[in-house]
């Protein structure tokens, strides 16, 4: 699973110190703090010296009314479900799957596992029948937790293929509608297991105490399934230790206030979503709102206020979209007063990244122009309390991140992917350079080899890969090593940039290398655009494929001559930033959408290289097959 992430910082830096809100904290005593911490004895603490603090805020229903448990109710919960799986056998270093939204059963069942000492995956909810087969066989999960009917029908085609699978738990009780025995698994609702574990606890609730204390910071947390855009997935087996190391640094360079708000609406199964929302909110006191439909997080944001929010590149530059909407149909005043704060801001920003200070008469007419435009504007999005602000998942345009500098949101990139737990390297607005994906983190050290792929070494790496014996083995070289499959460069004050997949790089038949995430990155600028497959592997010059995106393009105006200009000037607007090799000569419109259900794109929004080039061979063919033009020829002989 591969993240490159987005992240607001307030931070200074003296001597290795780091200054938030002119209180030095230093990044090794935060580390400690939390060396000989577990998931659990952080839950434990919680319940005990935070006990009546809200914790989680499940959906709110249709008068809008949510249940919300505090974090005494949360580990109570999660200690009886633990109880259950252990009297269903559950053992330690097993692993247990989940496949389901963002609820509040979710987060029990995550926890319940870690203090059964088995090891928790979240499963993608969009997961063919046939990937379901592959994950829940190499797992070897003896036990599954399901939300409901529609997850239980993707699962029963498989089920006589799992020996090792023996109990399948529903949430939705209604839904548990297969028998007793049903291809030889044992079917139980959610609370029954619960019921099971509560009657345990009640009767000896020493045993459930022993259990956890006998877990270490070196233990596994959890699993995550990477992607599998270049192969099968990988399960990635995390420690304690890293994930709360991962947690303690963003906390020591980051500005978050005690008690965050956070509104949880990735999967579980992302890197990002289980550090921030299940182990960061552990450590912070968090109190996650959940919110298990994407497309609901614009309304989410404005009922909770977050003080942080991790979004993929598309929700920020849905953000960006809606907010260019509204100006157009703002009357001439109101707009230029927008572009007026947000061309001072922008202005602003960069010179303060220059490391410039502002004069004092443009200092205040900055605070002037935030206070009476553009904070009213965050408010309205829920973005008026945001101190670190994320995306992730592939690369954001520097177009986007610059109208939301000028909105008094100052992004910033770093880069990570599920085996380092999270961010690698980070920016920070004292050291932060558009474009790069900033320094590593305190305590990770990064290198490039010969061919420029990015190795990283440090605490925040994995455990290892579950093998299919079930055990863990590491990928990390005799030095500590992980190559990460990414490729980058380095220039020379240390910043990282991030260029590509190793082995998604277009080589075509003149023998050209090019990034196609660099060309896709420039065209999804566009608002009209919403996914672009840069095609030209061992072909003479690059095409692409281009799916629109419905939330700006009706389908009835998909064909309109004036939805075309508008994908021309896309492609040209991306072609002005490109080499000659890289620009794209040929382009198609297909009809879309791009989900994890049609099967272009992962849950994360990676594209699935080799699906959409199997998928879409003869569109492909039929753009190359057409005689390239005397200028097409021209560029291919003379890069």
């Amino acid at each position: 699973m591969r993240v490159r992430v987005v992240l607001v910082f307030v931070e200074t830096s003296r001597g290795g110190r780091t200054v938030v809100d002119g209180a030095e904290r230093d990044v090794e005593e935060a580390v400690a703090g939390v060396r000989e911490e577990t998931v659990p004895s952080l839950l434990e603490r919680n319940a005990r010296e935070y006990g009546e603090r809200a914790a989680i805020t499940g959906v709110p229903d249709a008068e809008g009314s949510a249940v919300t448990l505090t974090w005494a109710e949360v580990r109570e919960r999660s200690a009886e479900f633990s109880e259950g799986l252990v009297a269903l056998g559950l053992e330690p270093g097993d692993r247990l799957l989940t496949m389901m939204s963002s609820r509040v059963e979710h987060w029990i069942t995550d926890y319940g596992a870690q203090h059964a000492r088995a090891i928790p995956c979240t499963a993608y909810a969009t997961l063919s029948t046939e990937q379901i087969g592959f994950v829940a066989a190499h797992s070897a999960a003896p036990i599954v937790v399901l939300e409901g009917r529609a997850e239980i029908e993707r699962w029963l085609p498989v089920l006589d293929e799992l020996p090792a699978l023996r109990h399948v738990v529903v949430v939705e009780e209604g839904d548990v509608v297969v028998g007793e025995g049903a291809h030889g698994k044992q079917f139980l609702p959610f609370s029954a297991v619960a019921a099971i574990g509560r009657e345990r606890l009640a009767a000896n609730p020493s045993v459930f105490e022993q259990r956890w204390r006998q877990i270490k910071p070196d233990d596994p947390v959890g699993m995550m399934y990477t992607s599998g855009t270049t192969g099968d997935p990988k399960g990635v087996v995390l420690s304690h230790r890293n994930v709360l190391y991962e947690a303690a640094v963003v906390d020591c360079i980051t500005t978050i206030e005690e008690f965050p708000d956070a509104v949880a609406y990735l999967p579980l199964a992302h890197i990002a979503e289980r550090e921030l929302s299940l182990y960061g909110s552990v450590l912070k006191v968090a109190h996650v709102h959940l919110c298990p439909d994407p497309r609901q997080v614009v309304g989410a944001l404005g009922r909770v206020h977050p003080s942080g929010l991790f979004g993929v590149p598309r929700i920020w530059e849905k953000l960006a979209a809606g907010i260019q909407g509204l100006l157009k149909m703002a009357d001439p005043a109101q707009r230029e007063a927008f572009e007026r704060a947000h061309a001072l801001t922008l202005e602003a920003f960069e010179l303060r990244n220059a490391g410039k200070q502002l004069p004092e008469e443009m200092a205040e007419a900055v605070a002037e122009a935030d206070r009476t435009v553009l904070a009213p504007v965050r408010a309205m999005l829920g973005l008026d309390r945001v101190t670190r602000a994320t995306s992730g998942a592939a690369p954001i345009s520097v177009e986007t991140l610059r109208f939301l500098h000028g909105l008094g949101i100052p992004l910033m990139e770093v880069w990570g992917m599920s085996e380092t737990s999270g961010a690698a390297t980070v920016c920070t607005p004292d050291a932060n350079r558009v474009g790069t994906v900033g320094k590593p983190i305190p305590g990770v050290d990064v290198r490039l080899g010969d061919d420029g792929e990015i190795f990283v070494r440090g605490p925040i790496l994995l455990s290892g890969y579950l093998q299919p014996d079930g055990t863990v083995a590491s990928p990390l070289d005799a030095e500590g090593w992980l190559a990460t499959g990414d490729v980058g460069t380095l220039d020379a004050d240390g910043y990282l940039t991030i260029t590509d997949r190793k082995k998604e790089l277009i080589i075509t038949s003149g023998g050209k290398n090019i990034p196609p995430t660099l060309i896709e990155s420039h065209l999804t600028a566009h608002p009209v655009i919403g996914f672009a497959a840069a095609i030209g592997d061992l072909r003479p010059y690059v095409t692409a494929l281009i799916v629109l995106d419905p939330d700006v393009v009706p389908a009835e105006a998909a064909d309109s001559p004036e939805t075309k200009a508008a994908v021309d000037q896309a492609v040209a607007n991306a072609n002005t930033k490109l080499s000659r090799a890289e620009q794209v000569k040929k382009y198609t419109i297909l009809a879309g959408p791009w989900t994890p259900d049609t099967g272009e794109v992962t849950p994360k929004l990676s594209l699935r290289r080799r699906i959409i080039t199997e998928r879409y061979a003869e569109v492909i063919d039929t753009m190359y097959a057409e005689a390239a033009d005397a200028e097409t020829q021209a560029d291919e002989e003379t890069e």
